[in-house]
């Protein structure tokens, strides 16, 4: 049992560390754009594309710190990718919510990535490892793009140009390219089951 204790703490410890904070912040930034965007005006769409820019960019941060410090842990493993998606997937049902992006559209988003993360926990299962693939990572700059765009379609900003129309063809750019780096998720996923003779 202390051995047990003593090596939750030590994982504790290691977890405990700035790309992890970062995350974390990241992870509660998203109930205070979810307030701010629930009921948008031009002045609370502002604030919330603010902190979905700030949050999204801080996944950059994170990612670069752990890499850079060799800070990676397997709490930052588990919490980036939720922080990414919970951030994406809320503000695209908001987007639903005040009909600048279809519910046909939001669906085919949480469909990958619902797809995505089972292959990925099927496979962390199994010993597998899927490297992020460099199009999911491009299609993840789109996203943000696309949903900061359609965001300030409700402001002042709007007058620079139709932000409807520039956001919602980023949008489908980034879903095209989000079931493209899909099937290189499968593929992978596919081969090695094929190696392991599973």
């Amino acid at each position: 049992m202390h051995r047990v204790l003593a090596a939750w703490r030590a994982v504790g410890q290691e977890s405990f560390n700035l790309p992890n904070l970062i995350t974390l912040a990241r992870i509660l930034l998203i109930p205070v754009f979810v307030i701010l965007f629930s009921t948008p005006t031009p002045d609370r769409s502002l604030n919330a594309a603010i902190i979905f820019v700030i949050a999204a960019v801080s996944d950059l941060l994170d990612g670069y710190i752990a890499r850079r410090t060799g800070q990676v842990t397997t709490l930052g493993k588990l919490l980036d990718p939720i922080a990414d998606k919970l951030l994406v997937l809320s503000a695209l049902i908001l987007l639903v919510n005040v009909d600048r992006v279809s519910a046909l559209v939001a669906i085919l988003v949480i469909a990958r990535e619902v797809a995505v993360t089972g292959i990925r926990a099927i496979a962390a299962g199994e010993g597998m490892i899927i490297a992020a693939e460099a199009t999911g990572k491009y299609k993840m700059a789109l996203q943000v793009v696309a949903i900061t765009l359609l965001i300030l379609e409700g402001t002042s900003l709007a007058e620079l140009g139709n932000l409807h129309l520039a956001g919602m063809a980023t949008l489908y750019l980034s879903l095209v390219l989000g079931y493209v780096s899909g099937g290189q998720y499968v593929w992978s996923f596919w081969k090695q089951v094929v190696a392991k003779g599973l």
